[in-house]
C-alpha cells in the first residue's frame, strides 16, 4: 500500500513539473511571437506601402521603366556593398534545415532593392522580400536573446509568418506556410503556437499603419457537382504541370545567365534593358507584381489568353537578371489568369477557375497544400473551400518534386507514405 502511494505521489509530481513544463514554453512561445509580431508587422506594413506607392508613382509614370537598367545596376551594388552575400529565401530555409547565420544588415538591403525593383517595373513579387526580412528579424532575436539551438528554427519560423501575414493580411495561411514550406511532408507544429501569435499580431500593426492585405471575394457558392468538381481538376492539373515549367524555367534561366553573363552588373543592365524594351512593345500589364490583373481576373472573370506565358517570361528574365522581391505573386498571375480562360472552354465560371487557378500554381510551386487551402479561403471566402482543397490536393501531386526553392526538402514522397529526403528539382 505505501509503496503504491510512493509511486503515485512521483507520478503525480511528475505531471506537475511537465504540466508546469509545457505552461513555461508557451508563455515563452507567446512573448516570442508578440514581439516578432510588433517588429514583423511593422515592417512588413512599412514595405507593404513602399510597395504600394512605387506601384503608384510606376503606373501614373510609366516611362520609368527605362531606368530598369539603372535599378539593376543600383541593386548589384548594394549586394556588393555587403559582401556578395545575398540573404535570398533559399538562406531562410537553409538557416531553417541548420544552424546557419543570416546577416541582419541584409535586411536594409532586401527593403530597398524590392522596392527599387517595383518601382522601376521588374515582374517580381512581395513575399520573396517578405520571407527574407521575416527570416532576418527572427535570426536576429535568435541573436539577441541567445536562443537555444533546438528553438532557433521556431523563431526563424515566427519572424517569416509575421512579415508575411502583414503583407498578405492572411495570419492563418502566413503561420502554416512558414511551419510547412521548408520540409514538405513534416509539419512542424511545435512552431504553432508563436508562428500564430506572430502572425495575427502582425495583422493587426500593418492594419493599424493603413497596409491592410488582399482579399477578392467569391461570395456565391457554387453547386459542389460532378461537373464542375472535374473542371476543377482539370484547372487544377494544368496549374500543377504549369508550376513545373515555372519552376524549371527560373532555375534553367539563372543557371543560362550565370553560364553566358557571369559579371553581375551586366546582367542587370541587359536584363533591365530587355525588360524595358519588351515593355514598350508589350504594354505594362505585365510589370511588377501585378495584382490588378489578378483581382480582374477574380472578381470580373477577365482575363488575356497570353497572360500567363509572358508573365512567365517577364519573370523568368526579371529575376535571373538580379531584381529582387520573389517569385510567388507572379506565379498567382500566371494560375489565375490561366484559370480564368481555361475556366469558360470547362463550362465552369471564370472566377472560380481564376481562384482555383491561382492556389493551384501557388501549391504546385511551393508544395505546401495546408496553407493553399487556407490562403483560398482567407483570399475569397470560405464558400468554395471544397473546390479549393480539390484544386490544391491535385495541384500537389502532379506538380511531383519540382519547386520553386532548391533549399526546400521533400521529407516524405507524394506516392506513398515513404520518407525520401531529397531536395526538390
Amino acid at each position: 500500500m505505501n509503496s503504491d502511494r510512493s509511486k503515485d505521489t512521483t507520478s503525480f509530481a511528475a505531471h506537475m513539473r511537465r504540466t508546469v513544463k509545457y505552461l513555461r514554453a508557451f508563455l515563452t512561445w507567446i512573448i516570442a511571437g508578440v514581439i516578432l509580431g510588433v517588429i514583423g508587422g511593422g515592417v512588413g506594413g512599412a514595405f507593404s506601402l513602399a510597395v504600394k506607392y512605387a506601384t503608384a508613382y510606376r503606373t501614373a509614370h510609366p516611362m520609368i521603366i527605362w531606368l530598369l537598367p539603372l535599378g539593376g545596376l543600383i541593386i548589384s551594388l548594394l549586394y556588393h556593398a555587403s559582401g556578395w552575400r545575398p540573404t535570398d529565401t533559399n538562406g531562410v530555409l537553409l538557416a531553417i534545415h541548420q544552424p546557419k547565420g543570416i546577416s541582419f544588415s541584409t535586411g536594409p538591403i532586401i527593403f530597398a532593392s524590392a522596392s527599387i525593383s517595383h518601382l522601376l517595373g521588374a515582374s517580381v513579387g512581395r513575399e520573396g522580400a517578405a520571407l527574407q526580412l521575416g527570416g532576418v528579424l527572427g535570426y536576429g532575436l535568435v541573436r539577441v536573446a541567445d536562443v537555444r539551438r533546438e528553438d532557433s528554427e521556431g523563431v526563424i519560423m515566427c519572424g517569416m509568418s509575421a512579415v508575411f501575414a502583414a503583407l498578405f493580411g492572411t495570419p492563418l495561411a502566413a503561420a502554416f506556410f512558414a511551419i510547412e514550406v521548408a520540409s514538405v511532408g513534416l509539419v512542424k507544429y511545435g512552431a504553432i503556437i508563436p508562428c500564430m501569435t506572430s502572425s495575427f499580431t502582425a495583422v493587426r500593426i500593418a492594419r493599424l499603419m493603413g497596409a491592410g492585405g488582399d482579399f477578392f471575394p467569391i461570395s456565391d457558392a457554387m453547386p459542389f457537382v460532378g461537373g464542375d468538381i472535374l473542371a476543377v481538376v482539370a484547372v487544377a492539373a494544368c496549374a500543377g504541370l504549369v508550376s513545373i515549367l515555372y519552376c524549371v524555367s527560373l532555375r534553367q534561366g539563372e543557371k543560362l545567365i550565370d553560364r553566358f553573363m557571369p559579371n553581375y552588373f551586366i546582367r542587370a543592365a541587359v536584363g533591365g534593358l530587355l525588360i524595358a524594351m519588351l515593355t514598350e512593345v508589350i504594354g505594362t500589364r505585365y510589370n511588377g507584381a501585378g495584382m490588378a490583373v489578378i483581382e480582374e481576373a477574380v472578381q470580373n472573370g477577365v482575363a488575356l489568353p497570353q497572360d500567363f506565358i509572358v508573365k512567365l517570361i517577364f519573370t523568368v528574365i526579371s529575376v535571373s537578371a538580379g531584381f529582387k522581391g520573389g517569385e510567388i505573386v507572379p506565379a498567382m498571375f500566371i494560375g489565375s489568369t490561366l484559370g480564368c480562360v481555361l475556366a469558360p472552354l470547362l463550362g465552369l465560371d471564370p472566377s472560380l477557375g481564376a481562384a482555383v487557378g491561382l492556389l493551384s500554381m501557388f501549391c504546385g510551386s511551393l508544395n505546401c497544400p495546408v496553407s493553399s487551402i487556407l490562403l483560398g479561403a482567407e483570399l475569397f471566402g470560405a464558400a468554395n473551400l471544397y473546390f479549393f482543397a480539390i484544386a490544391c490536393a491535385v495541384s500537389y501531386m502532379l506538380s511531383a518534386n519540382f519547386g520553386l526553392y532548391k533549399e526546400q526538402m521533400i521529407i516524405y514522397s507524394k506516392l506513398k507514405a515513404q520518407e525520401i529526403d531529397i531536395f526538390t528539382d
